[in-house]
């Protein structure tokens, strides 16, 4: 059965809150006494669910205290709120907790921090959130969750903490900017995604594409852009693909540049793209099997992120 996705890591949790480990929630359980050979009792112990012997989780509790027997084992009386223990050796010389494992907690606590989250996006965002064509979250998707199961876990102990509300206005800042379009994610349809965005794939030279002009007449595609001569603008040549009916340019769908001799000037892409090269200095120079990804949406495909908000306007009299 699928279940909702969970927008942050234990790893990534930690490098937004660094101070995550100081927020277990175990509680070292004292004061025990010998009930008989071997068995220990610590009253007033407070309610326990699951317990720990030097870090080991000891598991399930018993049905009973009578039925202790084996090392480890434990039950607690909730009637009279007394902890039974098992034990070959005095208890009071280890280290016995209380209370929740500490990654199971994390685990819950990152679910609820992005549950929390989808409830408080705008409705025009998808009901759970996109990964990237990394396998990836946004980091503004992580950070955000990050930051407000940071502020439910320091609040479970510290209602009022100062770090938890610097938290939590800094991840409703990022969900008021989603929410109002001054923040994109990466799956998202920008007013300027049909010029097409450009990234490395493989750029060891000197010249490379700097600029695209138009708007892409088709509706998505990642063009391919590689060096198929070396040399200096004006001798180095590119090659373009573009999608074909099985491909994406970038699986070399199908060639419709070859060749070309850079020239510094607006050339052909694609769709009614074209694409400038330049170089750092008149010495640069375009090396050989450099590559370029070009990611570009259809000028007339819908507009998912755009800060212009519309206005209803009536004629007066």
């Amino acid at each position: 059965m699928a279940v909702a996705p969970t927008y942050c890591t234990h790893k990534e949790l930690k490098r937004v809150f660094p101070q995550l480990d100081e927020f277990d929630t175990k509680v070292q359980v004292l004061g025990w006494t010998t009930v008989s050979t071997n068995k220990y009792a610590s009253h007033n112990s407070g309610l326990v669910t699951q317990l720990f012997a030097d870090g080991e989780d000891l598991g399930a509790a018993q049905s009973a205290h009578t039925d202790l027997n084996v090392e480890g084992e434990w039950f607690y009386n909730s009637a009279e709120d007394v902890l039974y223990y098992y034990s070959a050796s005095n208890p009071a010389d280890k280290l016995i907790e209380a209370g929740e494992e500490f990654t199971a907690m994390v685990t819950q606590f990152r679910a609820d921090a992005s549950r929390y989250l989808d409830s408080k996006l705008d409705p025009n965002l998808p009901a759970n959130q996109f990964k990237d064509k990394s396998g990836n979250f946004d980091y503004m998707i992580i950070r955000t969750t990050a930051l407000l199961c940071a502020t439910l876990m320091i609040r479970s102990t510290d209602p009022t903490s100062e770090m938890a509300s610097a938290m939590m206005t800094e991840a409703q800042e990022n969900i008021d900017a989603l929410n109002n379009g001054k923040a994109g994610l990466s799956w998202q349809n920008t007013s300027d995604s049909s010029k097409g965005v450009v990234r490395d794939v493989t750029y060891t030279g000197t010249v490379r594409p700097v600029d695209t002009r138009g708007h892409y007449s088709g509706t998505y595609d990642l063009i391919k852009i590689k060096i198929t001569t070396a040399g200096a603008i004006g001798t180095a040549t590119y090659s373009v693909w573009a999608k074909d009916s099985d491909k994406l340019g970038m699986n070399e769908g199908h060639q419709i540049v070859t060749d070309e001799i850079i020239n510094g000037d607006y050339q052909v892409l694609s769709g009614r793209l074209e694409i400038r090269f330049s170089g750092t200095d008149f010495s640069s120079t375009a090396a050989l099997n450099d590559v370029w990804e070009v990611e570009v949406q259809g000028w007339s495909e819908e507009v998912d992120v755009n800060s212009l908000k519309p206005i209803r306007m009536t004629r007066r009299y």
